[in-house]
Order: C-alpha cells, then sequence, then structure tokens
C-alpha cells in the first residue's frame, strides 16, 4: 500500500506537490543515496534540424506530434535545482536534510532515497499510461505539453518516473526535476518549473506494528470504492496511511516555513491516487495550494 504526495511547481515562489510512499530493498547503498550525475547545459541540445530533434546525446525523429522549441530546447539540461547555492538547491537541500534526519531505516541509514538526475526526457507511457491516465484526458493534449514526437516528450511532471522507481525494487524515495508545460508566462507561470516528489510503500507489518491488536488488521479486502477509500483497502490501512501522509507533511512544512503556520487541508482529485489531498497554507492573508498528495492508487502499484 503506497502514499504519494508532490511540490507543486516553483516559478517566481516555491509551490510543491508530493507523492505516495515506497520501500527499498536489495539497492546497494551507495546507489540509494546517491543521485546521477547532472548532464552539462552546454551539452543539452541542439537546435532541431529538418527531420530531427537532437537533445542529451540522442536524435528523436520528428513527426506531426513534435512541438519542441529552440527556447525550451536551451533550457534542458540546465539543472538549476543541482546547482549550488542555487534557491531551487537550496529548497531540495532543506528537504532532503529534513527526511535525512526524521526517516530512518532499521539500520539507522536514510529511508528515503533522492533522484535528482533523471532524464527530463520521457516516453508517453511513463508520463500518462505508467500513472493511469486516461487516454482522452486533456492533459495528453499537445496544446499542454511539449513532444519531442509521438512517443518521446519532455516529463511535465516527475511523477513519470514513479512506475521505473519502484519497479527498481524502491520503495521510500524523492524525486526532484525540472517539468515542462506550455503555461502563458505570468507571475507563478512559467513554461520550465520545478517539482519534488515523495513515495513510499508500507507493508502489513510496517503499518499496524505499533497499533495495538495491530497483528489482527489487514491491508486489502474485498470491498466498494467510496469517496474516503478504494475497493481494495480497509479502512483501517486507509486511515492510517492517511494520517502517517499528513503529518509527514505537516512535520516538512513546519520545517521550511517555520512554527505557527496555518494549514488547511482540501479533498481533491488525481488519477493515480485515491483519496487525494492538497494542502494550503496561510500566506498573507490568503490560502495558497503548496503541495498535492493521496494514498496511490493499488493498481498502480500492483503493475
Amino acid at each position: 500500500m503506497a502514499m504519494l504526495w508532490k511540490f507543486m511547481r516553483v516559478a517566481k515562489y516555491s509551490k510543491t506537490a508530493l507523492s505516495p510512499k515506497v520501500k527499498v530493498r536489495g539497492i546497494p547503498t551507495h546507489s540509494r543515496h546517491s543521485s546521477s550525475k547532472s548532464v552539462p547545459s552546454d551539452f543539452a541540445a541542439s537546435a532541431p534540424c529538418s527531420n530531427t530533434v537532437e537533445l542529451l546525446g540522442k536524435s528523436y525523429p520528428q513527426d506531426d506530434y513534435s512541438n519542441v522549441t529552440e527556447k525550451i530546447l536551451s533550457k534542458v539540461g540546465k539543472n538549476l535545482h543541482n546547482r549550488k547555492h542555487h534557491p531551487l538547491w537550496l529548497i531540495k537541500e532543506q528537504v532532503k536534510e529534513h527526511f535525512y534526519k526524521h526517516y530512518l531505516g532499521r539500520r539507522g541509514t536514510p529511508l528515503f532515497s533522492v533522484y535528482d538526475g533523471l532524464s527530463p526526457v520521457v516516453t508517453v507511457q511513463q508520463n500518462f499510461d505508467s500513472l493511469l491516465i486516461p487516454q482522452n484526458h486533456a492533459s495528453r493534449r499537445k496544446e499542454d505539453n511539449y513532444y519531442l514526437n509521438r512517443d518521446h516528450m519532455l516529463r511535465a511532471h516527475t511523477s513519470a518516473h514513479q512506475w521505473d522507481l519502484i519497479h527498481s525494487g524502491l520503495d521510500a524515495f524523492l524525486a526532484v526535476g525540472d517539468v515542462y508545460r506550455r503555461d502563458t508566462i505570468d507571475n507563478t507561470h512559467y513554461p520550465v518549473f520545478h517539482q519534488m516528489e515523495g513515495v513510499r510503500l508500507f507493508s502489513c507489518h510496517e503499518l499496524f506494528s505499533s497499533i495495538k491488536d495491530g497483528e489482527d488488521l489487514q491491508l486489502f479486502e474485498q470491498g466498494h470504492r467510496t469517496a474516503h477509500k478504494q475497493e481494495c483497502h480497509t479502512m483501517e490501512a486507509v486511515r492510517l496511511v492517511e494520517f502517517n501522509l499528513k503529518q509527514v507533511l505537516t512535520n516538512l512544512m513546519t520545517h521550511i516555513f517555520g512554527d505557527g503556520l496555518q494549514i488547511r487541508w482540501v479533498d481533491c482529485y488525481f488519477p493515480f491516487t485515491h483519496p487525494s489531498f492538497e494542502m494550503e497554507i496561510n500566506f498573507q492573508g490568503e490560502w495558497m495550494e503548496v503541495l498535492g498528495c493521496g494514498v496511490m492508487e493499488q493498481q498502480l502499484v500492483n503493475s
């Protein structure tokens, strides 16, 4: 059973969105807690020629879906979130420090591994299909995304890496990166922004071991989907995961913004979590969304 959260957008201010939780088994220590190397910006992209787009050392044939502009291609590979002392780097390091300090595995090592060097070029399958996003969903439109061709695109969210990271054996990770959407530029929107996402998977023992008579509780049942749970999850499991999820994120926001923070939770909808929530904080007298989260769809985990 998994929970997900994602810090949403970092443009002129930082918005964040997160994801469900996942677990790490059989991953060597040196690879669990290190990140892939960033791609130097001077190697990032070249202007598209008539038939192909050259990006990050690979060639992508163009077709009727290709709509990435030279301006956007010039942004790929800058990796601002990995540039020491950049505001994005500072936020990333602050979050990493919090998770490394407060969430430890059985041997005292960090429970969450961090991935901040994953390629922003993903397949359409990774960006949409693996997240159960329907074929006719509005988020797939050419008007909203940057496509290299029908099969490849610049990721629209860090969630595009969820399936691969879980499939590799991870059960707790943070993914950080630049993401791309065809937004109209204003004081809170820009076609290139950044997200950080967290995922954790729970076993029955991990979820219920601290609960009195927890050995009698179960993660799964054959039930019915309601506004509060998926058909395959027990209400006891959902309540504990939801409590854990909101507690983790409340502690994180307090770590970033300080004590005395006013927080409220809003029910919402995401294709890959249920139930789903958004966190809003009171900023200068107004409520501002800072992240989205939820219990990962079990179908996604099972796949």
